[in-house]
């Protein structure tokens, strides 16, 4: 079925490739303990799978020098800055005031120089200095892994698009809560909005290699 859409939306014009720049870097999304952790209600089974392939990126963008951007969810405790988002999503409340899941596990901690981003919404560009932080670098393209494929990395997918840069979604190195999702998500990113790549095309390309 998948096949047949996808000619059928190739035919219409769509799934172009974008292609790689010449100066990526890569962008963690919110790869913390509340997608991990099997007691947040927040977490993904295929989360470790997608935590390994993350630290092969974390691995090979720092021995090459790239940028990395880390994102993270934090609210305060009353969630009072947490908008209509925490109304549909009552789960939010994992990223409040000094939750333990908010941190990161140990094979995908940030280091220095790491930046990272504060978010309270979906995007990681959204109400954030990320954009001016990649345009500083000079940066073209964002390799972009992380949780969940539906949500957070869908989201900041779309406006790496709309802010000027070459968005790469890692298949491998990004989870959702089901297969369906994951999937139809990934299906729609590769259609209007970014690269669906595979772990090896971006361990290629972020170690010089393409």
């Amino acid at each position: 079925m998948m096949s047949e859409l996808a000619t059928s939306y190739n035919a219409a014009g769509f799934s172009k490739r974008l292609g790689w720049g010449d100066t990526p870097a890569l962008l963690v999304i919110d790869a913390v303990q509340a997608y991990t952790d099997p007691t947040s209600p927040l977490y993904l089974e295929t989360a470790a799978a997608a935590s390994s392939a993350m630290a092969q990126l974390l691995a090979v963008a720092r021995s090459s020098g790239h940028p990395i951007a880390y994102s993270t969810v934090a609210y305060r405790p009353d969630l009072s800055d947490a908008g209509h988002f925490a109304g549909k999503v009552p789960a939010l409340r994992v990223f409040a005031g000094d939750s333990p899941l908010r941190r990161w596990p140990a094979c995908l901690q940030p280091l220095s120089p790491d930046w990272i981003v504060t978010k309270h919404y979906a995007s990681a560009f959204f109400g954030t200095s990320l954009a001016s932080w990649l345009a500083v670098r000079r940066v073209d393209t964002t390799v972009i892994c992380g949780f969940s494929t539906s949500g957070c990395v869908r989201a900041t997918a779309l406006d790496a698009l709309q802010s000027g840069f070459r968005p790469m979604v890692v298949r491998e190195a990004v989870a959702d809560r089901d297969t369906g999702p994951h999937e139809a998500n990934l299906f729609d990113l590769e259609a209007k909005y970014a690269d669906v790549v595979s772990l090896e095309e971006a361990v290629r390309h972020l170690g010089g290699e393409a």
